[in-house]
């Protein structure tokens, strides 16, 4: 399945998207809760890896809105906490430290706890959350919805050391742990060392900085006119939080065209909705100070150009110099890793960048003992990117804690079910819909931009939810050809409503094979379905580029020859299977 592979935690999409339909929002959000561990988290905030690869997006223009629908899951669900494991546990004479209190270490505390590991979480907040609490503002994110996924895993009995900043790695390493995980993050934001920064230094401010002081309630206003500069997500949240503490104009500026944006699109669509101008190809030159007090900004036009290399690159327009008016500034150009409190005497591995050399299966560090994970192993990515990796350190504790092998990876479970409940009964809801995405509700922008902490989004009620869910193709139910059973009758490419079945001579040539089809196979990054050799010397032929899984195939099928088979894979976490 396309949108589970993408998703990097690997969450069996379709199968939780069915439940959600089925009205069983407690059991979809569990497998959510197994895989991606903050399915309440992720439903608000996630970057959707996911969607641009379901394959609803290949037969109309809007995938089927994933993200939302784990909401869906989340904000509908029961008594989850009974089904998740229970203490206390039996004890296996194991002592981890993590530090850091993010999504990666919570991942690898949900994981160790059950198995009798004694989990120490360090962290200098007073609250777990790491930067899902200090840089995802709250009319995105809830603080009630964080808490109760970050209490569903302290409540595993972890010892929290909060208002706790490990300033030596050293010291740690002199106390009985067995292993060690560094979840910290990405925590130093970039600076723009450009004239003016110095004169003007009380009103510019780091992005992350700010928001996390914002969050802590350290912050309460700005000025009524606002520079926000960058082009990401921080960005984003940094302008539309500005527009709740008092600033009146704020203007997004960004080096790059707009289309080149980190921004994810939903975001830079909210902050427009809320009145936020996006100037993009402007070059920050000068931060424009009088008698101590900053004015604005200068800036330099650029537009994009490739050059002979194929790398594009920003050339001057020759315009005169744009001046923008502002009482503050908020600086997201990025984000940067930051190892103070990691002595180098202690003997790990750096590389050129200033980063620990960290191993991409493992994510053991050159000390053996030490593991690292999200964004402190390989710099700034996303919760759901920090989650997976989690699941990962946690199989490499488990193993080295047992002294086994940590490139015996655990295999996922898989499993291959029959559909087939009688000739034209499925034991899934195959009808395909035609219904296209569903907007998600928001909150009045009259009411949410007076209060930095009400809710934009809605969300979806349980019917919307419904019909959302309804338009997910089923990808993980296959149809399954058995040349033996095939009478080559063609009906099958009869009721077809894609046509993506075609039965011919098969060829040498792949290209020649995809243009001879009833409708030619354009997709190159989709393979072919091809059968053996039949009776007549021909084969089967299916474009599963467009197949919208309907199960059409094989209910008009009078042999049995074609078979609807869920596929479930999911991948195994640190416990048994790695003993």
């Amino acid at each position: 399945m396309d949108c589970q592979y993408a998703c990097p935690a690997h969450t069996p999409v379709p199968e939780y998207i069915r439940l959600i339909a089925q009205e069983k929002y407690t059991e979809a959000y569990m497998i959510n809760w197994d895989s991606n561990v903050f399915p309440g988290v992720l439903g608000r905030t996630c970057d959707r890896p996911c969607e641009p690869a379901c394959r609803r997006g290949r037969v109309e223009e809007e995938p089927v809105a994933i993200c939302r629908l784990k909401r869906v899951a989340a904000d509908h669900k029961g008594d989850v906490k009974k089904l998740m494991p229970q203490g206390p546990f039996t004890p296996n004479g194991k002592k981890i430290a993590l530090i850091g209190a993010g999504p990666a270490s919570l991942t690898v505390a949900r994981d160790l706890a059950p198995l009798g590991y004694e989990i120490h979480l360090f962290d200098e907040q007073n609250l777990g959350g790491g930067f899902m609490r200090s840089q995802i503002p709250s009319f995105r994110l809830p603080e009630t919805v964080l808490n109760e996924e970050v209490n569903y895993i302290l409540d595993l009995g972890i010892h929290t050391h909060f208002k706790h900043y490990v300033s030596s790695l050293k010291e740690l390493l002199e106390q009985p742990y067995d292993a060690i995980f560094v979840g910290t993050g990405a925590p130093r934001g970039r600076d723009l060392k450009i004239p003016g920064r110095d004169e003007g230094a009380a009103n510019i401010h780091i992005g992350i900085n700010w928001l996390s002081n914002v969050a802590f309630e350290h912050t309460h206003s700005i000025g009524k006119k606002v520079i926000v500069l960058g082009g990401g997500n921080t960005a984003m949240d940094c302008c539309r939080t500005a527009r709740r503490l008092g600033g009146e104009e704020v203007k997004v500026v960004v080096r790059s065209p707009f289309a080149e944006m980190k921004a994810s699109p939903w975001e830079k669509e909210d902050a427009m909705h809320e009145d936020i101008p996006i100037i993009d190809n402007h070059v920050p030159l000068r931060f424009v100070v009088e008698d101590g007090k900053l004015k604005g900004m200068e800036f330099e036009k650029v537009k994009a150009v490739i050059d002979e290399k194929g790398k594009r690159q920003l050339v001057p327009t020759g315009e005169n110099l744009v001046f923008i008016e502002a009482d503050d500034v908020l600086v997201a150009i990025g984000q940067e890793n930051s190892f103070p409190w990691i002595e180098r005497e202690l003997g790990m591995a750096f590389n050129q960048w200033d980063m620990p050399v960290v191993d991409e299966v493992t994510y053991q560090s050159s000390i053996a003992k030490i593991f690292f994970g999200g964004d402190a192993a390989f710099g700034p990515k996303n919760v759901i990117t920090a989650v997976a990796q989690g699941h990962q350190a946690a199989i490499s504790m488990d193993l080295f804690c047992q002294d086994k092998s940590l490139l015996e990876r655990p295999s996922p479970f898989v499993n291959l079910v029959s559909m087939k409940m009688g000739i034209h009964e499925w034991a899934y809801d195959s009808e395909v819909w035609t219904d296209t995405r569903y907007a998600v509700p928001q909150a009045e922008k009259t009411q949410t931009l007076k209060d930095r902490k009400k809710e934009v989004e809605l969300g979806y009620d349980g019917l919307t939810g419904y019909k959302e869910a309804e338009r997910c193709l089923n990808c993980d139910v296959q149809t399954i050809f058995i040349e033996s059973k095939c009478i080559e009758c063609d009906a099958c490419m009869d009721v077809c409503p894609t046509s993506c079945i075609t039965f011919t001579e098969n060829r040498e040539d792949e290209m020649d094979l995809r243009n001879i089809l009833k409708v030619p196979a354009t997709n190159l990054t989709q393979d072919l379905y091809v059968s053996d050799i039949l009776p007549t010397k021909k084969v089967m032929v299916k474009d599963e580029n467009v197949c919208v899984h309907c199960g059409l195939c094989a209910e008009r099928c009078p042999t049995s020859a074609w078979d609807m088979q869920k596929f479930f894979y999911n991948t195994t976490k640190a416990g048994k299977t790695c003993h």
